[in-house]
C-alpha cells in the first residue's frame, strides 16, 4: 500500500502551533488589560463604595424630638467644619460619651442612641463626619480620625472635669479605635466592629489586590494593640454585613481589660438592643465615673 505523502502537511503543523500560542498570548494580554482596568476603576471609585453620598441639609436636634441637645459647630485641625450635637453632663464631673455613627447614617439617625445615654446620666456628643450631613469636606480615613480628635478636644474644653468614653458603631468603630490611641479616652465601646475594612473587601468583593489599592483601609486590628484602656465589643452572631469572625479577630488583638459580648442570632448593630445594652451602659458608667477625691 502506498504511504500517503505528508510532506505538504508538515509546514502546516508549526503554523497551527504558532497561531495557538499567539491566540493564547493575546487572550492573556486582554485579560491582564481588563484586570488592570478594573483595578484602576476601583482606585478611582473606592470611596464611593466605602462612604457613598451622605450629604443632607442641616437638621436640628429639636426637629427629630431630642430634648436637652443643642447643635454646635466644631472646627477640625485641617479647617473643616463639623455639624455636631451636644448634651452637656447633668452635673460637673459626670462622664461624657462621644458617639461615632456608622454609614450610611447621619446625625438624624442617632436619635435611637442618644436618649438612652442621656437618661443614663451621661453627657453626649454625636458628630457628622466631614462630607456627611451638613459637615464640610470629603470623607476619608485620615479625615474621620481628625474629626473624632476635634470632637474629643471640643468636649474636653467644654467639660474639662469629665472623663470621655468613645462609642463607635459599624464604620465608626475604626475612628473610635484610632481616637483611643491618639487621645486619653476612658474606655472604648464598639458595636459591630471590623478587624479592617480592607478584609471585608477581601472577603466579599471581587478578587483584587486591595492591600495595595485601598487608600482607606481602616485597619483597627493593627491599631487596637496600642490602646491601653478598657475595650468592650458587642456583636451579633448573624450579622450579614460584618461577620462575627472579624470582631473576634479584633478582640484577640486587644489588650486586657477587654470584654466580648456575642448575642446569638441577631444581625448588624442589633447586639446593643438585644442584650448588650445593660452591660454596655454599666461599662460606660464605670469608665467615666469621677475619680474619688482624697479626704482631708
Amino acid at each position: 500500500m502506498k504511504r500517503p505523502d505528508l510532506a505538504h502537511e508538515l509546514p502546516e503543523q508549526p503554523l497551527r502551533w504558532r497561531a495557538r500560542v499567539w491566540l493564547g498570548g493575546l487572550i492573556l494580554l486582554l485579560a491582564a488589560a481588563a484586570y488592570g482596568a478594573l483595578c484602576l476603576w476601583f482606585v478611582a471609585h473606592q470611596r464611593d463604595f466605602q462612604f457613598g453620598d451622605n450629604r443632607s441639609p442641616r437638621v436640628t436636634p429639636q426637629s427629630v424630638g431630642l430634648a436637652g441637645v443643642v447643635a454646635v459647630d466644631i472646627r477640625t485641625e485641617d479647617g473643616e467644619l463639623l455639624d455636631a450635637w451636644w448634651a452637656p453632663p447633668p452635673e460637673p464631673g459626670r462622664g461624657v460619651v462621644l458617639y461615632l455613627h456608622g454609614t450610611p447614617s447621619t446625625l438624624a439617625d442617632t436619635v435611637w442612641r442618644l436618649p438612652d445615654l442621656q437618661k443614663s446620666g451621661f453627657g453626649v456628643m454625636a458628630i457628622d463626619y466631614r462630607g456627611y450631613g451638613a459637615s464640610t469636606g470629603v470623607p476619608s480615613e485620615a479625615g474621620m480620625r481628625a474629626d473624632a480628635r476635634a470632637a474629643f478636644d471640643w468636649i474636653h474644653a467644654a467639660a474639662p472635669g469629665s472623663k470621655i468614653a468613645v462609642f463607635g458603631e459599624s464604620l465608626g468603630t475604626g475612628p473610635a479605635v484610632a481616637l483611643a490611641r491618639d487621645r486619653k479616652v476612658a474606655g472604648v465601646l464598639l458595636n459591630a466592629p471590623y478587624a479592617s475594612v480592607r478584609r471585608l473587601f477581601e472577603l466579599r468583593a471581587p478578587p483584587l489586590p486591595y492591600r495595595w489599592l485601598m487608600r482607606d483601609q481602616f485597619d483597627s486590628e493593627a491599631l487596637i494593640g496600642e490602646v491601653g484602656v478598657p475595650v468592650m465589643i458587642l456583636h451579633g452572631t448573624a450579622d450579614p454585613n460584618i461577620p462575627i469572625a472579624e470582631a473576634r479577630r479584633l478582640y484577640a488583638a486587644a489588650h486586657e481589660p477587654k470584654t466580648m459580648i456575642e448575642v446569638e442570632g441577631v444581625g448588624h448593630l442589633a447586639a446593643y438592643d438585644s442584650g448588650g445594652e445593660g452591660r454596655a451602659l454599666e461599662a460606660l458608667a464605670g469608665w467615666t465615673a469621677p475619680t474619688p477625691q482624697p479626704s482631708r
